[in-house]
């Protein structure tokens, strides 16, 4: 599959175009910390391996290789959407980008990615960067409606961060005013459930049983799975710190909420056989995990109008 590598003296960042535009590798060269997560099944290339293909979920969850993902038109589960039958997390997370160099001098080394859905009639593109002397990736996004009628879509930013950089006790900062929406299908295996009817106000949420979460705070291994998502950012912005961190900026006009994923361990069936050890801080166009369909019904979803163009930003930024 074509990649690309992005460096400076800072940072290495490789990109593989034909698999979404994902990100494999953010390493940080003077402490040799890679944020990114990469999955104990590997690589795999979605062109030659079928059986992604069985159903609408397997599409994703077989080629998931870990790394950070571009999430569009749709998010989390299989939906329908005006005659459209839309995978999990489809469709440009699977499809090969177009991938052209625009900057590659010692100031600045640049990007541009680009990609047509096939389901939606929408154009994608994005560009990464990284200027010399900093250990920071910008990227911007845009999205376009290509259809002479308005349209909507999910958009966003799957974000994970694992081993080796994560650990327990591990912190999760993010602005004040931030407030937690918990998702009632968030079960993990052992039948623990966050309870909806909040929102509450973060980092602390009840749980059935008894006791509080405290949703800043990296647990320990073999903590049931869970997800709630995050809203109230006048700015956005994260960091997720321990000995080193990171913080993550985003446009939160544009992606107002923030899914905040944890499987950590307690998964002993399809697809993480309890190898899994990974915390999700993804910003987010469209809530809950339900696929399209669900976000327009609940007015999460963004619209497009016809022709219309949105753009958004992102910048991860290595904290030491």
């Amino acid at each position: 599959m074509r990649a690309v590598v992005l460096e400076n003296e800072l940072l290495r960042v490789t990109v593989v175009c034909d698999k979404g535009g994902d990100v494999v590798e953010f390493l940080h060269k003077p402490t040799d910390t890679d944020f990114v997560w990469l999955s104990p099944q590997g690589l795999r290339d979605p062109r030659t391996h079928l059986l992604g293909a069985a159903d609408d979920v397997a599409g994703f969850v077989d080629h998931y290789e870990g790394g950070w993902q571009e999430v569009f038109p749709n998010g989390g589960a299989p939906s329908r959407y005006r005659g459209a039958r839309l995978a999990q997390h489809g469709e440009v997370s699977g499809l090969p980008w177009e991938c052209e160099i625009l900057a590659d001098t010692p100031e600045e080394v640049s990007v541009r990615l680009s990609v047509r859905t096939r389901r939606l009639p929408y154009l994608l593109e994005k560009v990464y960067r990284l200027r010399s002397g900093t250990a920071v990736l910008e990227t911007e996004g845009r999205a376009t409606n290509e259809a002479d009628l308005p349209l909507h879509a999910m958009w966003g930013q799957h974000l994970v961060f694992g081993r080796p950089f994560l650990r327990p006790g591990h912190r999760i900062r993010l602005p004040e005013g931030v407030r937690v929406v918990p998702h009632e299908s968030a079960i993990g295996p052992s039948g623990r459930r966050v309870r909806a009817g909040g929102p509450w106000e973060w980092p602390v949420v009840p749980a059935d049983g008894g006791g509080e979460i405290d949703l800043s705070v990296i647990p320990p291994e073999g903590t049931p799975s869970d997800i709630v998502y995050l809203t109230g950012f006048t700015d956005g912005w994260y960091e997720i710190m321990g000995e080193i961190g990171m913080r993550v900026e985003w446009d939160a006009s544009v992606q107002p909420y923030l899914w905040l994923w944890q499987e950590l361990g307690a998964a002993k069936d399809y697809p993480w056989w309890g190898r899994a050890y990974v915390v999700g801080l993804e910003p987010f166009a469209g809530m809950p995990t339900d696929g399209l369909a669900a976000a327009v019904a609940g007015g999460t979803a963004l619209t497009f109008g016809p022709h219309e163009t949105k753009v958004t930003t992102l910048r991860a930024e290595v904290l030491t």
